[in-house]
């Protein structure tokens, strides 16, 4: 299992969840799982979001692997200029 928490304007989109316990091996299932439990997310998710695995960020993560019992961080990618 792993434990996904959500930050910033992500938890807004889930409805004001932060916390989530998902069956994932790899950050597109992880994605997968929670566009379907929160569908609010997925536009968000599609467009790229920031991962943290464990003590590791990501910004292009969709082929990341999750070792089991990890915990995932995501976040809203910032623009900036």
């Amino acid at each position: 299992m792993v434990k996904v928490t959500l930050n910033g304007s992500l938890r807004a989109k889930a409805g004001g969840q932060a916390e989530f316990e998902i069956e994932a091996t790899d950050v597109r299932s992880l994605f997968r799982q929670l566009g379907e439990l929160q569908p609010g997310l997925k536009p968000l998710l599609d467009e790229g979001v920031v991962v943290a695995i464990g003590d590791q960020i990501y910004r292009e993560a969709r082929f990341e692997t999750i070792p089991p019992d990890t915990e995932v961080h995501l976040l809203p990618k910032l623009a900036g200029g």
